[in-house]
């Protein structure tokens, strides 16, 4: 079994996805499951954990609703406004739904990472959140690890999951040299010595020079490989789950080139067991996904 842990759907408006810039021409499109159903098909996925890419207040609910509609989505990761005075009631409703798990923020996109994590209102939500036995993904950029340390210490009574290993600037990396960046390789390590983190290898597809137009080189791939090395040799393998990033993949590569790198990857460093793990149980485990049986 194989389940794909990081995948987003929409309905494109330009006004809700500020992120989606004029250089992204192949994200500025209605971008939903039936899309990439065929490669999910060829790459042997069977289940999906749909993730939130907006910041509005129907984001979850939409989600939930594509669940409904796509029996493949077993788990959905929305967004709420974490210091909302009715958080709790919004959770304990989107809780009757079999496919909530949790929720994310973007995170990265804070002009003040510092003061969004250390915000009263955020912590008392997130404090809430975990008594209702939900999943934070944690979205961040390598350079503000180091500002979210202190918040994933604090909220230990369920799961946080590191989005795309951290986000290493690999366009700048050296091949194959996770020295490349110190500040990735040392927020990776202090994250991974938390128990209650897991961590996707996820999204590094995007964090190469794409936008050169070139397609991943044979040193992307060397560099991609070298990141999940140090994730497996710090998290270890059941603390760590595949996504694609799907459709944001696209910009740099197709959903069958992000899957091959990972199942080379697998196959090379994962023995039957740990493969497992890795491609199903860990986030069965992790966000509490009810598998159908086969």
């Amino acid at each position: 079994m194989k389940i794909d842990t990081h995948q987003h759907s929409w309905h494109y408006l330009a006004d809700e996805f500020p992120w989606i810039s004029d250089n992204m021409p192949a994200l500025r499109r209605d971008c939903l499951p039936a899309d990439v159903s065929p490669d999910m098909r060829a790459a042997g996925i069977t289940g999906v954990v749909a993730v939130q890419a907006r910041t509005t207040p129907d984001e979850t609910d939409f989600l939930l609703t594509l669940a409904d509609q796509n029996p493949e989505v077993l788990g959905v990761v929305g967004w709420a406004d974490m210091a909302a005075p009715d958080l709790e009631d919004r959770l304990l409703q989107w809780k009757q739904h079999p496919a909530f798990k949790g929720l994310r923020h973007i995170l990265q996109d804070e002009p003040d990472v510092p003061a969004w994590v250390n915000n009263r209102a955020h912590n008392a939500g997130m404090r809430v959140l975990q008594r209702q036995g939900c999943v934070y993904d944690v979205l961040v950029f390598e350079h503000q690890l180091p500002q979210v340390m202190a918040f994933c210490a604090r909220h230990d009574q369920h799961w946080l999951v590191l989005d795309h290993v951290g986000k290493p600037a690999l366009r700048n990396w050296r091949a194959g040299d996770t020295a490349s960046s110190i500040t990735w390789a040392r927020g990776l390590a202090e994250l991974a010595a938390m128990p209650h983190v897991m961590c996707k290898l996820s999204g590094l597809v995007t964090e190469t020079g794409w936008q050169a137009g070139k397609g991943l080189s044979s040193e992307d791939r060397l560099n991609i490989h070298a990141c999940f090395d140090l994730a497996l040799a710090m998290f270890g393998p059941q603390r760590l789950m595949f996504g694609s990033d799907w459709p944001v993949c696209l910009l740099a590569a197709g959903y069958g080139v992000v899957h091959g790198l990972v199942q080379e990857w697998a196959d090379s460093r994962l023995d039957a067991k740990e493969q497992a793990a890795f491609w199903a149980g860990n986030a069965i485990r992790c966000y509490g996904l009810d598998v159908p049986a086969a």
